[in-house]
């Protein structure tokens, strides 16, 4: 397994320079920082104690901000470094005025960019987000024995099913953890059955909430539309979800003429592909990017820049989740319920399976099958007034708790 790897890496590491660089003309990468990857660092390492987190996207490290938060203000920890995988991480992680964290992207798993990167940071302890497992790395940081941690570990029916056709490499793998810290029961059970050593079931690290207080960014102008009109939110949407939401409106602007729908894609660079898609509904679209005002006969307005997402959830009442209407698993819906919204989602939420079986019994989330079920559900939760401020108190005190637990079993390895 080991050999056949390590071939498919080198044979990628041949043709990465074209890969490169048609990311870079998509917008996928940067055009100066891709040389991270191939171990050519922006960043110094400087002395003393460095923790290494690493997550591929977005999702995984904003569920780590709090963790940071708190690490930050210990004397013992000199430098955080995080690195993931894809440029919108980098680029959301900025925002945060750090002190003591940097960011750099993931070196590809090869045998020699994972000596040299290991050789330059000297991690005192390696931290891996939910289920990133990169065998090179993995081997090497053992090999140094520097401990990892495998943290809010997150194992799929798919990826159980993937990892357990080659039974010897997965123990080698995941029986080279410290400590895995699972974020459900499932996970627990693939866990140990693919050879994990010790685990500790802790609970979802996303119920978990940072302390850092966003600017929203509207002006006037938006609060003042947003009151005027009877608005609703698509967001970390897929294609085909945006077209469904636009033919939603089209139906249900029949009978509310003030219908507003925000859409914001998962990834910003299809912004053009969605205009095209929804073109031939005969819809007024709005983007972001080229304006600062919602126009009246606004009826789709996309969102197609970073780092807004919370200030538009903090002014919609009802938000649809998206990756649920495709067979993506669903994305996280914690950050909208905190922010007061109630949830819709599709049927493919298995990622997030335990968290959206607790929003629904705590009537937060919805789900529906088909338009005609998002088209009741719309106007029957916008006309419902109901306060849930105090299932969100809850859900902060599970993430509170959460976050406590884990900042525990880190501290064991520091």
């Amino acid at each position: 397994m080991f050999f056949i790897y390590n071939t498919l890496i080198n044979i990628l590491i041949l043709i990465s320079p074209i890969i490169v660089l048609l990311r870079i003309i998509n917008n996928k990468e940067d055009k100066i920082r891709f040389k991270e990857k191939y171990c050519i660092f922006s960043k110094k390492r400087g002395k003393g104690n460095l923790i290494w987190f690493h997550g591929s996207s977005v999702g995984e490290i904003l569920s780590i901000v709090p963790l940071i938060e708190k690490l930050e203000k210990k004397k013992t920890v000199n430098k955080i470094l995080i690195t993931s995988s894809t440029l919108s991480s980098s680029k959301v992680l900025s925002k945060y005025k750090f002190n003591k964290t940097i960011h750099q992207f993931f070196p590809i798993d090869s045998a020699f960019l994972t000596k040299k990167f290991l050789e330059y940071w000297k991690p005192s302890v390696s931290i891996f987000i939910e289920s990133e497992i990169w065998p090179n790395m993995l081997r090497n940081i053992k090999k140094r024995s520097i401990p990892i941690i495998l943290l809010n570990a997150r194992i799929t029916k798919k990826a159980y099913n993937r990892w357990m056709m080659f039974p010897s490499t997965s123990k080698i793998l995941f029986g080279g953890f410290n400590i895995c810290l699972s974020q459900n029961n499932e996970t627990k059970k693939y866990l140990k059955d693919l050879g994990a050593k010790k685990i500790k079931l802790l609970g979802n690290l996303k119920f978990s909430e940072t302390k850092y207080k966003e600017k929203y960014s509207f002006d006037n102008k938006y609060k003042e539309m947003f009151k005027s009109r009877m608005v609703w939110c698509a967001a970390s949407t897929h294609s085909p979800e945006e077209k469904i939401c636009a033919i939603t409106h089209k139906k249900l602007k029949n009978k509310y003429k003030n219908l507003l729908t925000i859409i914001i894609p998962r990834h910003i660079q299809r912004t053009k592909n969605i205009i095209d898609e929804i073109k031939s509904l005969n819809l007024n679209t709005q983007t972001r990017s080229n304006s600062n005002k919602i126009n009246k006969n606004t009826d789709i307005f996309i969102v197609d820049s970073y780092g807004e997402t919370k200030s538009f959830y903090k002014m919609c009442s009802i938000v649809f989740l998206g990756g649920s209407l495709i067979k993506h698993g669903g994305q996280n819906p914690l950050e909208a319920a905190r922010l007061g919204c109630k949830v819709l989602h599709g049927p493919f939420v298995q990622n997030f399976t335990e968290v959206y079986k607790l929003l629904e019994n705590n009537n937060i989330s919805f789900k529906f099958k088909n338009i005609n079920q998002l088209m009741n559900l719309i106007p029957k939760i916008l006309r419902n007034k109901k306060n849930i401020d105090n299932k969100i108190i809850e859900l902060k005190k599970i993430g509170s708790n959460i976050l406590k637990r884990t900042l525990i079993e880190i501290n064991n390895y520091l």
